[in-house]
């Protein structure tokens, strides 16, 4: 039986909250932003009247009120968003038990053994539509396909231009439907994967999805594979709630106030990266062997910076391994332009249970400390025990203890 999956997308969904939440704004064009006296005030969602104006995700608020002088500028409310995206995955599991969140805004949906209890699969995600409408107040945008890459790309090229804002692409589509866009539609493939794929002459989906497989093998590995599949459609993998139980890596990112120029401001925050990362580490009960580093410039449209990686000598938990592995990649590849991004990863995680021990370094006593250390933090607060470093004018530790994904709750 040929799957039905769903992805569901919330349009515009930190604008729409605040838009339900504050019926005033209503009618008005408005944005949700970063605190401009803390991090320049990125763009984090616009509303469709916003964007009428031609303003978009992830550009600075001085070029959005630019464009629109009167836009209505409201500050972000992470707890709110989270809760609201939960209200709507109670709703989705009414018509099926297979909800997988994919985004604080989307979630894929299985209904191939549900779907007979309306019309046709069209009016099953009309009625979707509805009730968040009529619950949330918010409007919603539906892919459907046979599989959750058709299901996501019919979303997010066809069903949020469509005038229902549901429609679906099958597998007797792709050729006419999909395979004329833009290689950097196609799922997966992101800015740099886009650029090396038109140095090889591919432009368009369907120029790759007609290059030859053992080509791209050779030059991508398995990810090429796997975005050569997608371009045809294929893609096996379930809608399960359980999909991201077991994680593959953990890190955390954060955007800057202002350029960092000085190296020592720049592994303050690193330092603060690899606490949170080594502390989300701990709690879920794994060791990390991998680390990756990635910085960014201030000129979020040029894509400047640099991303690096390396295998440590032994799996981890320890914020000070983690930070002195950053330190080096950081060290290593920095030319000395303005940092205004960084992110720290671990990776290739296993069950802590699971631990070879060293005959030379005994790590327990230092997750010991740590344990103790995050227990503090759970009972006062993240800011009641940290660095003397995160009290210097570089720090961001004691402000984000107060935010929920970096943003004020």
């Amino acid at each position: 039986m040929e799957r039905i999956i769903f992805l569901v997308d919330m349009q515009s969904f930190y604008a729409s909250i605040e838009k339900v939440t504050h019926p005033r704004f209503r009618h008005e064009p408005i944005v949700v932003a970063g605190d401009p006296n803390q991090r320049s005030g990125i763009i984090l969602a616009a509303c469709p009247k916003a964007k009428a104006y031609g303003i978009k995700t992830a550009e600075p608020l001085w070029q959005a009120r630019a464009k629109c002088p009167g836009v209505k500028v409201i500050k972000p409310h992470m707890a709110l968003y989270i809760d609201v995206s939960m209200q709507i995955t109670r709703i989705l599991e009414k018509y099926t038990d297979l909800v997988e969140v994919y985004s604080i805004d989307e979630q894929f949906v299985d209904v191939t053994h549900t779907v007979h209890l309306f019309k046709d699969r069209n009016h099953m995600a009309q009625a979707i539509h509805d009730e968040i409408l009529d619950t949330i107040g918010i409007e919603s945008r539906i892919g459907i396909g046979p599989t959750k890459v058709l299901a996501k790309m019919a979303c997010d090229h066809f069903a949020k231009k469509h005038p229902t804002g549901i429609y679906e692409l099958t597998k007797d589509q792709i050729e006419a439907e999909l395979w004329p866009r833009p290689i950097g539609d196609l799922f997966g493939v992101g800015h740099r994967m886009e650029a090396h794929f038109k140095r090889m002459g591919l432009y368009t989906i369907g120029s790759l999805a007609n290059h030859p497989l053992v080509w791209i093998k050779q030059r991508f590995g398995i990810n090429g594979e796997v975005l050569y599949r997608f371009s045809h459609g294929i893609d096996p993998s379930p809608v399960t709630k359980h999909t991201h139980v077991k994680q593959k890596a953990i890190g955390h990112h954060m955007t800057l106030p202002y350029d960092y120029v000085e190296r020592e401001a720049i592994l303050v925050v690193l330092r603060e990266l690899s606490e949170e990362v080594a502390r989300r580490t701990r709690k879920q009960r794994y060791l990390g062997s991998g680390i990756n580093l990635y910085v960014r410039g201030h000129d979020f449209h040029r894509h400047d910076g640099f991303k690096r990686q390396m295998k440590l000598t032994a799996p981890t938990a320890v914020s000070d391994d983690i930070y002195e592995a950053a330190k080096r990649l950081f060290d290593q590849s920095w030319n000395g332009q303005p940092v205004r991004s960084v992110g720290v990863t671990l990776t290739h995680l296993e069950d802590k249970t699971t631990r070879q021990l060293s005959l030379f370094d005994d790590p327990i006593k230092k997750e010991q400390l740590a344990e103790v250390m995050d227990h503090l933090k759970e009972t006062f607060g993240a800011d009641s025990v940290m660095r003397a470093s995160s009290l210097t004018d570089a720090g961001q530790a004691k402000i984000r203890a107060k935010k929920i994904g970096g943003h004020w709750k």
